[in-house]
């Protein structure tokens, strides 16, 4: 008989990703020269938020960036290669910038990189939209396994994982609870 326990860690606490999330902020400043050409496009669901905050933390350091007109949502639903076998998922609208994209520094953000799908995704999106002089990717958690050539410019938190286990993002927007990142694995046999 085999025994299938699921073993829960929590990674990253609310303060934790507070602090990631101040520091990814500042280096999308730097990298950039500043605030100036520069939007901000969540990947639905949790991208969204974590661009927002971002975006709030961007603001409170540069009082040239302004949230309103350099922040958005982008929406892959249609874009992505495995549609086929996440029947149900409905597209979240994709809600560009008063100040558009064209000829901007893109940052996308997105909770955790994996395999690199989503963010190829995210590119063939963007490019149905406008064209970037720059973009670059900032992620929560960085957590391996490419599948996809795809690095992340500003990171979170590096996590080695292996591949049978699960990375969960809780944030309070989303999920009603308390914000964390937790691995998620499975003991036993």
């Amino acid at each position: 008989m085999s025994d299938s326990t699921v073993h829960t860690r929590t990674i990253l606490s609310v303060a934790d990703i507070d602090r990631a999330l101040t520091r990814v902020a500042h280096e999308i400043l730097e990298g950039n020269k500043g605030a100036e050409n520069l939007v901000l496009m969540g990947i639905p669901r949790k991208g969204v938020p974590l661009a927002e905050r971002l975006a709030e933390k961007i603001a409170q350091t540069d009082s040239s960036f302004s949230v309103a007109d350099c922040l958005g949502q982008l929406d892959i639903t249609m874009y992505r290669d495995d549609l086929r076998s996440i029947p149900g998922r409905s597209p979240q609208p994709t809600k560009l910038p008063p100040s558009g994209i064209d000829s901007k520094t893109v940052v996308l953000v997105d909770d955790v990189l994996f395999s690199g799908r989503t963010i190829r995704a995210a590119l063939d999106a963007l490019n149905d939209y406008g064209r970037p002089a720059l973009v670059r990717l900032a992620v929560l958690v960085d957590r391996g396994h490419r599948q996809l050539p795809i690095r992340a410019d500003h990171v979170g938190k590096n996590l080695p994982t292996s591949s049978d286990e699960k990375v969960k993002v809780y944030l309070s927007a989303l999920d009603g609870s308390e914000d964390r990142v937790e691995i998620i694995s499975k003991a036993g046999d």
